[in-house]
């Protein structure tokens, strides 16, 4: 079973590293191709929306159909893709590409995820999950890095050396994922899933509710926060070496917060860790100096810790279709949540930049009190609640 997640978190990380370079190279399209700031935007849109309004779809036919889609040729058909980007100045061709990118974007993650929940217990399932997102939030990192170092390297046409990663995953799969993992999956498949109350498919929606909360929070801040710090006096390089550090500590937090919430308990964990990002925000506010940065890798810790340990109840709560909730997730949580920067940039177009990032806590707020209202047990009262009847 190691070798297995091993081998979907690499390729989570590799699938990832195309996401951004789209955005990434939207410049250079622009000073080469001459697109306009609409045209290159819209390319950007129908990646995204593609992307996230598929993968529940996916997710869907997995789960009432049985479609299994090779997670192999679902990380080739990005990269290809995205590396074709750079042979082409026809802004239709670029555009189709983009959103087959997408397609094979969307059809990864439901795909691997759904069979990475059945490796899991609900003893270990935030650890492995959390193992599995991360891999995904490096590749995210690494992917802007390696195709400027391309591009500037090689121009444009640089890009077609990003199906390199692509093919090496794929040989490597073979070797990591020996005789397929779906038989696997299901050997290993246990019965000790938490059970949502009845069948109901509120808990699942306010646990939706609640991530697309989170995620426009850090949306937002990933969006403003370096022209905040670059209006209070830092230079872009130290923004932006401030924010990697943020997304650094947000990775550290998703790994951590996996394993508690294996210990203390999904629910508790959640509105713990929501709850906790809000004042290290806060403090970043109202400090400054080496005490400012301190609170804003806290920050990222807290809020990004949550976001695995929600993928993985999300699984607890809809059992038999963890297809579907995989791609609800990864995606439409994602797209949804990403909508909401809109609200913080009229609030600094019509007042400020730090009114903008100063409401960036409410809806995470918002997000703590649909967790604590969310159908779903506190592992502590089902710990106490022996002691309680042995009492005299």
């Amino acid at each position: 079973m190691k070798n297995t997640i091993t081998g979907l978190a690499a390729a989570h990380m590799v699938t990832d590293i195309y996401m951004p370079v789209l955005p990434a190279i939207l410049p250079l399209l622009i000073a080469t191709n001459g697109y306009s700031y609409l045209a290159a935007g819209l390319l950007v849109t129908a990646y995204n929306i593609t992307s996230s309004f598929t993968q529940p779809v996916v997710g869907w036919l997995s789960d009432s159909r049985g479609l299994t889609i090779s997670v192999g040729l679902s990380l080739l058909v990005s990269a290809v893709f995205v590396a074709l980007m750079g042979v082409t100045r026809e802004y239709y061709l670029i555009m189709a590409f983009a959103i087959l990118a997408a397609l094979g974007h969307a059809c990864f993650h439901p795909t691997a995820l759904s069979r990475v929940s059945r490796l899991c217990t609900n003893e270990n399932r935030g650890k492995i999950t959390s193992y599995f997102v991360v891999g995904g939030n490096i590749g995210y990192a690494i992917g802007p890095i390696l195709a400027a170092v391309l591009v500037w390297a090689f121009g444009l046409t640089g890009l077609l050396l990003l199906v390199i990663p692509a093919i090496i995953m794929v040989f490597a799969l073979k070797g990591l994922l020996p005789g397929g993992i779906a038989g696997a999956a299901e050997h290993l498949q246990k019965k000790t899933v938490v059970p949502a109350e009845g069948h109901s498919k509120w808990p699942f929606v306010i646990l939706m509710a609640a991530s697309v909360l989170r995620a426009w929070a850090v949306f937002a801040a990933i969006t403003f926060l370096p022209m905040y710090l670059v209006s209070q006096g830092y230079d872009l390089v130290t923004a932006s070496a401030v924010m990697t550090l943020m997304l650094l500590a947000g990775v550290a937090g998703q790994i951590a917060g996996g394993r508690i919430s294996d210990i203390i308990g999904r629910k508790e964990f959640m509105v713990f860790g929501l709850a906790g990002a809000i004042p290290f925000f806060y403090l970043f506010f109202t400090s400054t100096g080496i005490l400012s940065i301190i609170a804003i890798l806290l920050f990222g810790f807290f809020l990004w810790s949550t976001f695995a340990v929600a993928v993985a109840m999300s699984h607890e709560l809809l059992p038999q279709n963890v297809g579907l909730a995989s791609g609800m997730m990864l995606g439409l949580a994602i797209g949804f949540g990403g909508l909401g920067v809109a609200v913080n940039g009229m609030i600094a177009d019509h007042l400020s930049l730090a009114a903008a990032l100063g409401i960036i806590p409410v809806p995470i707020a918002v997000a703590v009190i649909l967790m604590a209202l969310l159908p779903y047990p506190w592992k502590s009262l089902r710990r106490q609640k022996p002691d309680q009847q042995g009492a005299p």
